[in-house]
């Protein structure tokens, strides 16, 4: 099943035809997406819960803003941390490098996954950016495959950047923005097409 394993780090966004609430203008990125289903956060829905006021260790290492995000509707009740080491890419030519730091576990490229339960000090140094996601959004198996045949969903590259974008709720226009093809202008669909 190599096409579901290489859908692992790139990102979902949301189709303006996607009818569910959850996921309105969401750009969901991929940590997982193999035959027993998918799992990812949605990187443009901060809360108004700071970071601080949850996992005081962790704050000093997340950019701006420095709030939890709502990375999905399921298991509200926990914590993911996704962050950036820079030099971590894994390019081709590169030198070869080990599983990256301690505490860091890699989902794709520079991209990956902190252990909120390890001490913050021992990837302070490491880390280009941080973010923590209250729940996720999860697949069962065949169901995120059903719902891209529908049209739900555009599936894209990410960059480093989308996991720590300053203004996340210009993410979803950004990602399609840059897309080469015909998406480029899905970024000017309207907010509410019936105004149009």
């Amino acid at each position: 099943m190599s096409e579901v394993s290489s859908l692992t780090g790139r990102l979902l966004v949301a189709t303006p035809a996607l009818a569910d609430p959850n996921f309105d203008r969401a750009v969901v990125l991929l940590l997982d997406h193999d035959e027993e289903g998918s799992l990812g956060v949605i990187l443009n829905r901060p809360t108004p819960v700071g970071v601080a006021d949850i996992l005081e260790s962790w704050a000093a290492l997340t950019g701006e803003p420095g709030v939890v995000f709502q990375g999905g509707p399921v298991s509200l009740d926990s914590a993911l941390g996704v962050a950036v080491v820079p030099g971590e890419g894994g390019a081709t030519g590169s030198a070869v490098v080990g599983d990256g730091p301690l505490g860091w576990r890699r989902v794709h490229g520079a991209i990956g996954l902190v252990d909120l339960e390890a001490p913050p000090e021992l990837l302070a140094a490491a880390l280009g950016s941080l973010r923590i996601f209250a729940g996720y959004a999860g697949w069962g198996p065949g169901q995120l495959e059903d719902e891209l045949v529908e049209g739900a969903w555009y599936v894209v590259e990410s960059e480093p950047g989308d996991v720590s974008s300053p203004d996340p709720s210009q993410l979803w226009r950004a990602v399609l923005r840059r897309q080469r093809n015909e998406l480029a202008m899905v970024a000017t669909y309207p907010d509410d097409p019936s105004l149009n």
